[in-house]
């Protein structure tokens, strides 16, 4: 096979998981958005405090089975078709307003196309040693279903500080079918296992550390359950403690600007989830260089 051939497959394959990606894209969008519906009806059948306007606005999209659930406006109601679904042209098509009634969608939908559809080819195109065997294929077909199911709870927890039992069962289980996709792969099954369990003991053993000595006020449970998954996901010790660290330092390169400028303050609530999600991703892609440019100085210190 010639350069050339190389080249184009390449690209095919980009322009395929880049389409795959904004689809996927756009039923993350449209899945928060019923998750929060689901959130408010529960919410309000259980007598718990709940947003009444956003309850109204959203409870059109409850009580539709699987084959009957059809996108609408969430301002007057209007059935999408299929030409209003085509990820990223629509919208663009449509200057970001309903068909029906103009009203504005938003920007969400938009961004969480063309961040899943950047994750995907961004993943291929960045693949720790390419996808050359059988279990890199599965590995990185678990990372990209994963990626979706990051995107939501990422968008879920920016919006209404909460992640979803459901989304984060979900991640769970993908994390686990990536850890034992890495212990096969590992030099031997003991240091597969160990290094999974350190990564777990990291992500999600400091967090359930901070939430039962603080008793809820550092951390929410989500983030635990969050950070377990997260481990499982990342099943390496050593990536944990970067993305540990990478979520840190983007919770207070984005928290103290906003204390000096008092757009914050020391009670105010931060969703701390899409910082760990954030750093779990980069910890994915980064984390190797990292891990190698700070080993000799370990060593030095050592």
């Amino acid at each position: 096979m010639n350069s050339v051939t190389i080249v184009v497959m390449e690209i095919a394959i980009c322009i395929a998981l880049g389409l795959f990606g904004v689809c996927l894209g756009s039923f993350a969008a449209a899945t928060v958005w019923r998750l929060r519906a689901r959130q408010l009806a529960y919410d309000k059948a259980h007598k718990e405090p709940y947003d009444k306007k956003e309850y109204t606005r959203l409870k059109k999209l409850l009580g539709k089975s699987v084959s009957k659930d059809r996108s609408q406006c969430l301002h007057c109601g209007y059935e999408l078709k299929w030409y209003d679904l085509l990820p990223v042209v629509s919208w663009l098509s449509l200057a970001g307003k309903c068909r029906n009634c103009k009203h504005p969608i938003g920007w969400f939908e938009l961004i969480s196309e063309l961040a899943v559809g950047t994750f995907f080819v961004g993943s291929y195109l960045l693949w720790p040693g390419g996808v050359e065997t059988i279990f890199d294929g599965a590995l990185l077909g678990t990372w990209l279903i994963a990626g979706v199911v990051m995107a939501i709870l990422f968008a879920y927890d920016y919006k209404w500080y909460l992640l979803p039992d459901t989304a984060v069962l979900v991640l769970t289980i993908l994390g686990i079918a990536s850890t034992i996709f890495s212990i096969v792969q590992a030099d031997t099954p003991l240091q597969g296992i160990l290094s999974a369990a350190g990564s777990v003991a990291i992500l999600g053993g400091l967090y359930a550390f901070l939430y039962f000595f603080s008793k809820g006020a550092w951390v929410g449970f989500g983030d635990v359950k969050l950070g377990l998954a997260l481990g499982l996901l990342l099943a390496d010790w050593r990536l944990a403690f970067v993305a540990l660290f990478l979520a840190n330092l983007i919770g207070c390169l984005i928290v103290v600007p906003m204390l000096i400028s008092k757009k914050l303050t020391r009670t105010s609530r931060v969703p701390f989830g899409p910082m760990l999600i954030a750093g779990a991703v980069l910890a994915w892609f980064l984390g190797p260089a990292i891990i190698e440019w700070y080993l000799p100085f370990v060593t030095i210190i050592v």
